[in-house]
């Protein structure tokens, strides 16, 4: 068990969902996985506390049953040092073998040293009909 203080769901920090792009599989996506969606995100920092993001965590559910957790260190090589009134943006994305929806997570500390989080707002990532 853990004694760590629970994570603070920070109020003013946010993400939204700038763009989503599907992208046909190529050479170089495997079989198994498709289909390619490109996501575009953007945090917003509109606390009054400096936030250092440190990792993420993403639960993407397909269509078929099948459901994926993505832990790690970092966003896309980064750890955000958002001053109130600052945002980071950046894009990348996830292989699907269906349909799915995608959720999640950024955490990191605040100014105090207290950890914080904000969610990732829901997505659907839909197959195009072909």
């Amino acid at each position: 068990m853990s004694d760590a203080p629970p994570s603070l769901e920070l109020p003013g920090l946010s993400v939204t969902l700038d763009r989503l792009d599907y992208r046909p599989g190529g050479p170089n996506v495997p079989p198994h996985t498709p289909h390619v969606f490109v996501y575009h995100l953007t945090i917003h920092n509109g606390s009054d506390r400096r936030v250092v993001l440190l990792g993420r965590k993403w639960i993407v559910e397909g269509a078929d049953g099948d459901r994926l957790v993505v832990e790690g260190d970092k966003i896309v090589g980064h750890s955000p040092d958002l001053a109130p009134g600052d945002h980071f943006s950046y894009n990348s994305f996830h292989l699907t073998a269906t349909h799915a929806r995608a959720q999640g997570s950024f955490h990191g500390v605040d100014d105090e040293g207290r950890r914080i989080h904000v969610r990732i707002p829901v997505f659907e990532m839909r197959v195009p009909e072909s």
